[in-house]
């Protein structure tokens, strides 16, 4: 039975007034002037990806060899929560909610786009439009999904997590540090680090909202009349602001729960309609065939760069994925954190690391197997459409298959749930950055974020469209980025205590036990040498009181003689 908990509020400080003020500066700065937006971004790209990019690549890799150690370690037995503590949702509920905070989104995107991309945009060494081309598609659609992605948002869930419900500290990403370094990291320390972290939160959040914007425009031009432009992007994000209000209102333990629930089955339900329905042995090859290339590629993957090539395709796809997970990481992880406390360390690995990633690898070959068979197979022409408007994607794959209208219709609704949930998720989040901490920020607050994020995303489509939504996730990753490597140090340490301490009383339960189990066995012993004794006098006692008694029975002569 699920346990309940009292989550308390807290009102906003200044970390709220000043990221607030940056956003909305931001947001101000795009509508009077795209131009000097655009510019400036594109100039802080090139100098983040020239200058970082190794960073990014090395940093990833640090953390999903963080997550695979915990797993195997003795630190997979301490719990996210009290000793007591036990899950608050159930299994499935769980992994929707995961999903549905957001990462969903990105499946659904990128799921027939990127495979079918790189089909003619390849990797460096690859021949576009070759086997090798579409083999090089679903791996790395498939790696950009799959443990990277779910390590990055595994590592800041962990650490919240930890610190909340462990260390009884405040679901912000300072807590980290004041958790070991105490009042060294109070007041400024904290506060910087808690608005870079709800900077690149907002930022990386709104790419998320312009990408689902995008795809709702995209679907519905295919539904219906209805044309693909800005304004029919910009319409959907004031509708779906105004729908995640009444998710909001409902709370975590309604609203996001309920459609994570409905989202989940649709999304199942539509994985399995393209499996069945599409080319099915061709898949089954593919997810195999992939799977293999996958675990035996990982590692020179995670470390590929170009030095000896002007290539800029790493910075534009694999870094981009890097810095993005790394901008919305905090949104992610403090949404996973609130709804894994209870579990321990190995179980959350587990179900955030490696349940997603092969999930990812299943849904990327699927939907990308199918782009890239209708591609090579039937010739429809998706790579260049895909190329040109990479929103499309997923609808016009659709349109190749039976019942068409229905699974684009059901595809547009998916989107949109998935939309509102994040909303939802990331006004939450975002409200508890900004409220000290608090697990249950003032509704306010949480509609007041909603609408920033709203109008950044927004801003962002209007300055450059998709290009504009991945400048503003790698440029505002960086800082966080560093923060990242950082917590997992921290929380290395607090874990290392913590297991000590558990070791300590364990040993010392240990040593009461033997001291119990040698005290009865004592006793034990002790009480049968009594009874022995006992037994042995008693049988003395009697033997004496028998010769007595044969003695006073003697006839009186022989007690003369006596």
């Amino acid at each position: 039975m699920a346990n309940h908990y009292t989550y308390k509020t807290e009102r906003p400080g200044i970390v709220f007034i000043i990221s607030a003020i940056f956003v909305f500066a931001f947001v101000l700065w795009g509508v009077l002037s795209v131009d000097s937006l655009n510019a400036t971004a594109n100039t802080a790209l090139d100098f983040m990806i020239n200058t970082f990019g190794w960073f990014y690549m090395i940093v990833t890799a640090f953390f999903v060899a963080f997550c695979i150690f915990l797993i195997f370690s003795p630190y997979g037995k301490l719990r996210l929560g009290k000793k007591d503590d036990r899950p608050e949702y159930n299994f499935y509920t769980w992994i929707g909610m995961i999903f549905a905070a957001g990462i969903g989104v990105g499946f659904v995107f990128w799921g027939v786009a990127e495979p079918v991309l790189y089909y003619l945009d390849t990797p460096p060494g690859v021949e576009p439009g070759t086997t090798e081309a579409a083999s090089s598609g679903l791996l790395y659609g498939s790696f950009h999904w799959s443990l990277h992605v779910w390590a990055i948002f595994g590592v800041v869930g962990l650490t919240l997590a930890y610190v909340q419900f462990r260390k009884d500290k405040p679901a912000l990403i300072s807590s980290a540090f004041t958790g070991v370094l105490g009042d060294r990291m109070r007041g400024l320390p904290a506060n910087t680090i808690d608005i870079l972290s709800v900077i690149a939160t907002a930022m990386g959040v709104a790419t998320t909202f312009g990408l689902s914007a995008l795809q709702m425009s995209a679907g519905l031009s295919y539904i219906t009349p209805i044309e693909n432009n800005f304004t029919t992007q910009f319409i959907i994000i004031g509708i779906v602001t105004v729908l995640f209000m009444f998710s909001a209102m409902s709370g975590v333990n309604r609203g996001i729960k309920y459609l994570s629930t409905v989202n989940l089955t649709i999304a199942a339900f539509l994985l399995l309609f393209v499996i069945i329905v599409g080319p099915t042995q061709f898949l089954a090859e593919n997810f195999v065939s992939t799977l293999g290339s996958y675990i035996s590629n990982i590692i020179p993957m995670s470390l590929q760069m170009t030095p000896f090539s002007d290539s800029e395709w790493l910075g534009n796809n694999t870094i981009f994925f890097w810095a993005w997970h790394m901008s919305w990481a905090p949104f992610i992880g403090l949404f996973v954190a609130r709804v894994s406390r209870g579990r321990t360390v190995r179980e959350y690995m587990l179900g955030v690391l490696v349940i997603p990633s092969l999930v990812g690898i299943i849904w990327f070959v699927t939907f990308g197997g199918t782009g890239l068979y209708q591609e090579i197979q039937m010739n429809t022409g998706i790579s260049e459409l895909v190329a040109e408007v990479p929103e499309t994607a997923l609808f016009d794959m659709l349109t190749h298959l039976p019942l068409a209208m229905f699974t684009s219709i059901l595809a547009f609704v998916l989107i949109g749930i998935f939309f509102i949930t994040s909303a939802d998720s990331a006004s939450y989040v975002l409200g508890v950055m900004t409220s000290k901490g608090g697990l249950k920020p003032m509704l306010s607050i949480k509609f007041i974020w909603g609408f920033l994020i709203a109008a950044a995303a927004s801003v962002l489509l209007l300055s450059g469209g998709l290009d504009g939504l991945q400048t503003a996730a790698i440029v505002s990753a960086l800082p966080f980025s560093i923060i990242m490597a950082a917590m997992v140090i921290f929380v290395l340490i607090m874990m290392s205590r913590d297991l000590k301490s558990l070791k300590r009383e364990e040993s010392m339960k240990q040593t009461e036990q033997l001291k119990e189990d040698i005290k009865e066995e004592f006793y034990d012993d002790w009480k049968q040498e009594v009874y022995e004794e006992i037994k042995e006098e008693m049988k003395e006692d009697k033997q004496t009181t028998k010769a007595e008694e044969l003695k006073d029975d003697r006839p009186e002569s022989e007690k003369k003689n006596d």
